[in-house]
């Protein structure tokens, strides 16, 4: 990839990056690289036309030869050393700076399998439209051929793609993110199905034109064609929209690979928690953004004797198993978390997780030379440079940090990483959670009382806007099985799907027990009424002695729920009454709800499964 010597350091080290000139070398396809590889690649170069084409092999070397190509270029600042070892700061442009869902498409072959949740294109019509995008796209620039491995290489569970594109960053981040390479690359043979994905910043450069920090274009399209299994990406730099492995590869492609295969790709943190006993169970759980996902998938339990360690933060594949059981991988290898409101007191293992080899992305940073974003501490530094690069103070009345500013780290460094993270055979699952952001009507937490159930708490998953920019505040936003931006085919196909593989599994082969949450109900003051962040491990604590047989559970109209005193709340300062208002159900304002599920289902006409329909009758019922 580079001609320098200079390689990545070990944890640890901390040298400073040189920025004298950079030869990068152009190079061949691997010797005995699958000939339909070599050929796309070809065909899409012929296209895009670049100057050169590089074909990454995920070396530490390559990626410091990225690390230094993009300081010279301005892309990204290496912090100091001395706070943040071997990682940088990377400020994007002010239009490119999250996921554009209004311009993300699922270009299925039939409209009504794209669903009402998807925007649709007709594929030969989004085909027509990209070609004079891509033509002559990459002109000026160097074409990086990415081979990598959602999942762990070699396992059955796994699936392989090759990401073609024109930015170092997307580069960088997708070795971080995926395993990419030589390793990746090898595995691909004449019988191996893999995932073609093209992107582009969609800024070509004529002859002597100088280049920007953070290239992009205001016209940007993220397509999919679930039929083909093909990406296309144009347009932006940004993370979701440019590290195709992540969303659009593990969620909308691999949603309708799984549907056609018979498994499930979710929207779902993986984790292992072992009790006092010493007994392990593996959890998958679901939310929808600002729902405390990342804060639960590296919680510190307040609770003696329990621990929980992180297999996942944010995307699970679920296949099940010859043996009846329900197994997990996390197809990914990094993480890609959001900094604001992330602080030792909120995420203590994501502080230390990030404590050198990071990619910082649209944070702030400090005079010497280390970063900070609102929530890193209690109180800001009285001077900042903020992440447009201008001067910032607590009176500038802005955000220091971009309110979706990341960062971008090797799963393997954060210090609650399970020691069965990549087992290639996936994780046991004994539990599924389901939780959004609820200031009424729904319990702390309430066990579903079958699979049919449990798929029915999963698709009627939402939270309350609580800004009037949101809409009308209290409104439920819906965000079934939190995938709604993220399911590449209809979502009312997508629940018949789960519960198609629930017949699949069998309570002797440890079927999966599902539960919902919500931490964030409030009293008539607007105070919480559960002190959350670390304290959730009590519900896990209940949710995991009820699958291992250990408590006992109260059948209310909702579904099950902890009996007196089955929740452990000793130590806990609640107010007198808090704990009952944790569980309270207002039958008439649940039976409303249950009249806005309906119309919610309404959307999907015919196509919703009559199990579904049948617990919305048996709700009501025992609302009634």
């Amino acid at each position: 990839m580079s001609s320098a010597t200079l390689s990545k350091p070990s944890l640890g080290q901390s040298p400073a990056i040189r920025t004298g000139p950079i030869r990068v070398i152009a190079t061949s396809a691997p010797q005995g690289t699958d000939e339909s590889v070599v050929a796309w690649v070809d065909s899409i170069a012929a296209i895009t036309v670049p100057d050169q084409v590089i074909w990454c092999d995920g070396s530490p070397q390559e990626w410091d030869g990225l690390a230094r190509l993009m300081v010279t270029q301005g892309t990204v600042v290496q912090l100091n050393p001395e706070h943040r070892p071997y990682s940088f700061l990377a400020r994007s442009d002010p239009s490119d700076v999250a996921r554009v869902e209004d311009r993300t498409f699922i270009c299925s072959e039939d409209e009504t399998d794209a669903g009402p949740t998807n925007n649709w294109a007709e594929p030969a019509q989004m085909r027509a439209t990209l070609a004079p995008l891509f033509a002559g796209c990459m002109r000026g620039r160097t074409m990086y051929v990415m081979p990598f491995s959602m999942g762990p290489l070699g396992s059955p569970l796994s699936r392989l793609g090759v990401q073609l594109t024109d930015s170092p960053y997307v580069v960088a981040s997708m070795s971080v993110m995926t395993r990419m390479g030589t390793s990746a690359l090898k595995l691909i043979d004449a019988a191996t199905a893999w995932v073609p994905a093209v992107h582009s910043v969609g800024k070509p450069l004529a002859e002597g034109e100088a280049d920007v920090a953070w290239p992009c274009n205001t016209t940007k399209y993220i397509s999919h064609f679930p039929q083909t299994r093909e990406i296309w990406s144009y347009g932006s730099a940004y993370g979701g929209n440019a590290l195709l492995a992540k969303k659009s590869f593990a969620l909308r492609i691999a949603s309708t690979m799984a549907r056609d295969e018979g498994w499930m790709a979710e929207h779902m943190l993986i984790l292992k928690i072992t009790n006092p006993r010493g007994k392990a169970f593996h959890v998958v759980a679901a939310f929808p953004s600002a729902c405390g996902k990342t804060n639960l998938a590296m919680l510190k339990p307040t609770i003696p004797g329990w621990t929980v360690e992180t297999i996942g933060d944010d995307i699970a594949w679920l296949h099940p198993s010859a043996d009846g059981t329900l197994r997990a991988i996390n197809p990914e290898a990094g993480f890609f978390g959001v900094a604001p409101g992330t602080g030792v007191s909120t995420n203590a293992t994501a502080i230390e997780t990030v404590w050198g080899n990071t990619i910082f992305t649209n944070v702030a940073m400090r005079d010497d030379g280390d970063v900070w974003w609102e929530g890193l501490t209690d109180k800001a530094p009285d001077h900042l440079i903020d992440w447009q690069g201008n001067e910032w103070t607590p009176a500038s009345g802005t955000k220091a940090a971009h309110p979706n500013s990341r960062f971008t780290v090797a799963a393997k460094q954060c210090p609650s990483i399970s020691d069965d993270w990549e087992d290639p055979k996936g994780v046991v699952i004994d539990a599924i959670i389901f939780g959004g952001r609820r200031a009424t009507n729904v319990p702390l937490v309430v066990e579903a009382r079958d699979w049919e159930h449990g798929v029915y708490l999963g698709a009627t998953i939402s939270s309350e806007k609580t800004a009037a920019a949101e809409g009308t505040v209290g409104e439920l936003r819906r965000d079934p099985f939190a995938m709604l931006p993220f399911c590449g085919y209809n979502m009312a196909d997508y629940w018949a799907n789960w519960l198609k593989v629930g017949q699949q599994l069998r309570p002797g082969g440890r079927m999966p027990r599902i539960f919902q949450v919500n931490w964030f109900r409030k009293d008539e003051n607007g105070d919480f009424l559960w002190p959350g962040f670390g304290e959730n491990s009590r519900v896990l604590e209940w949710i995991l002695e009820r699958v291992d047989g250990k408590l006992p559970a109260a059948d209310g109209p909702l579904g099950l729920v902890p009996t007196a005193g089955g929740l452990n709340v000793e130590g806990l300062d609640l107010a007198e009454g808090d704990l009952e208002k944790l569980f309270e159900v207002d039958a008439e304002s649940w039976l409303a709800e249950a009249d806005s599920t309906e119309e919610f289902f309404a959307t999907f006409g015919d196509k919703v499964p009559a199990a579904l329909l049948n617990q919305l009758t048996v709700l009501r019922s025992r609302l009634s």
